[in-house]
């Protein structure tokens, strides 16, 4: 019986492949979460009051790591699954804020791809980019990633 839902292999990310992901919409709850469960009690993140009169940003502000991570589930699900063996590297660029209400997608294009000189994996790098429901490129990242090859 055929599974489905399995991840892209190396072969299927050549230089120059562009894909994206589906949207996910974020929500306060996900930002109180998030905030609780790593830490980040900053008070551009937990203080409205803050945010309404001493800073530029308006609104209930989602850390960039929130984003980054959203897009990386995204991605997970769609890309890697039992395909993916390690995360080794990126570079995170912050281009805009994302706000609870915004809907994220990620944009992909893969920009590195080489074997390794280990048989079966390949090394990948994508450029991806977070963008927001109305075009707006919220995040840029470039992770470098160890991936299955075919047989």
């Amino acid at each position: 019986m055929e599974t489905v839902g399995l991840g892209l292999f190396y072969e299927d990310l050549p230089i120059g492949r562009e894909f994206r992901t589906i949207g996910r919409t974020v929500t306060e709850a996900d930002i109180v979460n998030f905030i609780n469960c790593t830490g980040m009690t900053e008070v551009l993140f937990i203080d409205m009051e803050f945010l309404a009169n001493d800073s530029d940003i308006k609104g209930r502000v989602a850390p960039a790591a929130l984003a980054y991570t959203f897009a990386e589930g995204l991605l997970i699900q769609a890309t890697m699954q039992h395909t993916g063996y390690a995360f080794l590297n990126m570079e995170l660029d912050v281009k805009a804020p994302v706000f609870a209400g915004d809907t994220i997608h990620a944009e992909c294009e893969v920009i590195e791809a080489r074997r390794t000189s280990k048989p079966g994996r390949g090394l990948v790098r994508t450029r991806n980019k977070v963008v927001k429901q109305d075009g707006t490129v919220a995040l840029v990242y470039t992770p470098l990633r160890l991936i299955k090859c075919r047989g």
